[in-house]
Order: structure tokens, then C-alpha cells, then sequence
């Protein structure tokens, strides 16, 4: 097979991410023994399943989706990772539906909301983000991916970026090294690295030799050396670990359906799984009836457009 080209990669990323959260939305809240079996899992649930987000047309993006495009919208029009630029959409999503489906909000992070509250109250963005240990949700994970899809500097920018874009909601570091070696890894799958993780894991460490506190984190918390078991769980490093098990599922629809068994927070792991795997496998991988269901074509299609154009610049 041939590999992916650099435009399919960018189109499989963005498509990949979004098509991955909205499979995910209606299964959201069950454990995994509540799951359909693979062969069900769609857009639309099978008869007599007790869809999430039940008022919630089929193939529609939650807060993952939303949020990642508020994300890359920012980076398109500041040329440049602004954190309160980037601050000022999410509040705008929060109150306006920027960047939803249909304008409407159906989800959000108790961390996020939080954060977003300290925002509409002229925090400075990079001071909004929640510090605490245990406020280590996925809600910065779930978005950081345009990044990497964005950015053409070194790894040791691309860690720096990672970590501010998490500041802004989630602060701890933890959420914050989690959202780097994601970027790493990712950029290392866009680029076709022979070991993409092991490389991600040794460049990162490379980049921590002087910051013991990130450090601490890569090896005590994230534990990058042991096998990927994850839960489908909310936390942050469960879910890392989750889409990495997911993506040894197969190809792009393997790896989402994997996600999506996983149960629990169904759209963001199958987000953050089916972001990679888009990168990896390229905009044909994705099978044709997602992407033709895909609610909120006329927000991607000239997003695309731009992503696509600003790398051939």
C-alpha cells in the first residue's frame, strides 16, 4: 500500500478526530459490558439501546470536536499558538455554540467548565487552568491534536505549545506532559517513524533533562515503558493509555470500534485514538459512511481547506 501523503495525513487527522468523538457520543457513560458488540457500533445505535445525548442528531461532534476546531481555527488566525486568543474562543463555544453542530452545546468537563467560568471573568488565560491533582480530566488531551497537524517548529516548541494550549484549563502537569508526549508521538506517526512512541518517549525525556517536575510525571505518573492497558476512564493517563491500546487494534475503523468497546468516556478515547489513526492511515482509511454522515461539513470543509493551504505556503 502506498503511504498516506502529507494532505491526506492533515484531512485523516482532522476527520479522524472528529468522525472518532461523534461515533463515540451516543455510547458515552456505559461500561464496557453495556456495549454493543463492534459490528452495531455506528452513529446510530442498534434498537433498544439506551443512547447518551439522546436528543443529539446522529454524527454530531461533542465538546472534543468543538474545542480541537477552536483550537486550530485560533492557530490558523494568529499564525501562532495565543493563549488568550485560543481563551476567548472556548468561551465564546461555552456561550455561543462556536464551532458546535448546530450552534448547540451538549457537553463539557467539570474542569473545563470551570476554567471557561475564570475565562468570562477576564482571568488571563494561561492563569485560568485548574492546578489540582485530582482535576487531571482528558478535556485538554481530547483537543490538542490540530497542534501537531499546525506546527512545523522543533519538538521542544512543540512541547512548550502542548503544555500552554493544557494551562489553559488543565494546569497541572501532569495533563500538561500527557498533552506533549501525544504530540510527540503524533508528529512521529504523521512522519512515519519506524518506533513512533519509543522515539516520542526518548525525545521527550531528552527534553525534560532539566525539569525534574515533568520529569517526575513522564516516569511515575504516565509510566511510558509499561504496556498500554487502559480503561476508556476520563483520566488523563488512562486515557493516553487507552488510545495507544486502541490503535494496535488495526486499521482506522478498528482502532475506533476498540475505543469505543472500551466503554466509559466512549467519544473522547475514540477521539483521541481516531485522531492518530487518521494520521497514520490517511483520509481513504475512513470508511465513506462516516464520513458522509458527519454532521457540520460546512465547518470542516473550509477549515481543511486552510490547514492544507498554510502548509503549502
Amino acid at each position: 500500500m502506498n503511504k498516506p501523503t502529507q494532505q491526506e495525513r492533515l484531512e485523516g487527522g482532522l476527520l479522524g478526530l472528529l468522525i472518532g468523538d461523534a461515533l463515540g457520543v451516543p455510547y458515552e457513560f456505559h461500561e464496557a459490558s453495556k456495549i454493543p458488540a463492534a459490528e452495531f457500533i455506528e452513529f446510530q445505535p442498534p434498537s433498544g439501546f439506551k443512547r447518551s445525548h439522546h436528543v443529539v442528531p446522529p454524527g454530531t461532534w461533542s465538546d472534543d470536536g468543538a474545542q480541537a476546531l477552536c483550537l486550530l481555527t485560533s492557530l490558523l488566525d494568529c499564525g501562532q499558538f495565543d493563549a488568550d486568543d485560543f481563551g476567548k474562543r472556548l468561551v465564546s463555544w461555552y456561550d455561543e455554540g462556536y464551532m458546535a453542530v448546530d450552534n448547540v452545546v451538549f457537553d463539557i468537563g467539570i474542569t473545563t467548565g470551570k476554567a471557561i467560568r475564570a475565562l468570562r471573568k477576564n482571568v488571563p488565560a494561561l492563569e485560568a487552568g485548574a492546578v489540582d491533582v485530582h482535576e487531571n480530566g482528558n478535556g485538554s488531551l481530547m483537543r490538542v491534536l490540530p497542534l501537531v497537524l499546525f506546527h512545523s517548529g522543533s519538538d521542544t516548541e512543540l512541547v512548550r505549545i502542548a503544555q500552554l494550549q493544557s494551562q489553559v484549563t488543565h494546569a497541572h502537569l501532569r495533563s500538561q506532559v500527557c498533552c506533549a508526549l501525544y504530540c510527540l508521538w503524533a508528529r512521529r506517526i504523521f512522519n512515519d517513524a519506524a518506533n513512533p512512541w519509543n522515539d516520542a518517549v526518548l525525545t521527550l525525556r531528552t527534553i525534560y533533562t532539566n525539569s525534574p517536575q515533568e520529569l517526575e510525571e513522564l516516569e511515575w505518573s504516565i509510566r511510558p515503558d509499561e504496556a498500554p492497558v487502559g480503561r476508556g476512564s476520563g483520566y488523563v493517563v488512562d486515557c493516553l493509555r487507552s488510545a495507544r491500546m486502541a490503535l494496535e487494534a488495526g486499521g482506522y475503523e478498528s482502532v475506533v470500534l476498540a475505543a469505543i468497546l472500551l466503554g466509559n468516556d466512549t467519544d473522547t478515547t475514540a477521539c483521541v485514538a481516531g485522531g492518530i489513526a487518521g494520521i497514520r492511515d490517511g483520509i481513504s482509511a475512513i470508511p465513506e459512511r462516516w464520513k458522509s454522515m458527519l454532521r457540520g461539513q460546512d465547518i470542516i470543509a473550509p477549515l481543511l481547506q486552510r490547514l492544507v493551504a498554510y502548509h503549502k505556503t
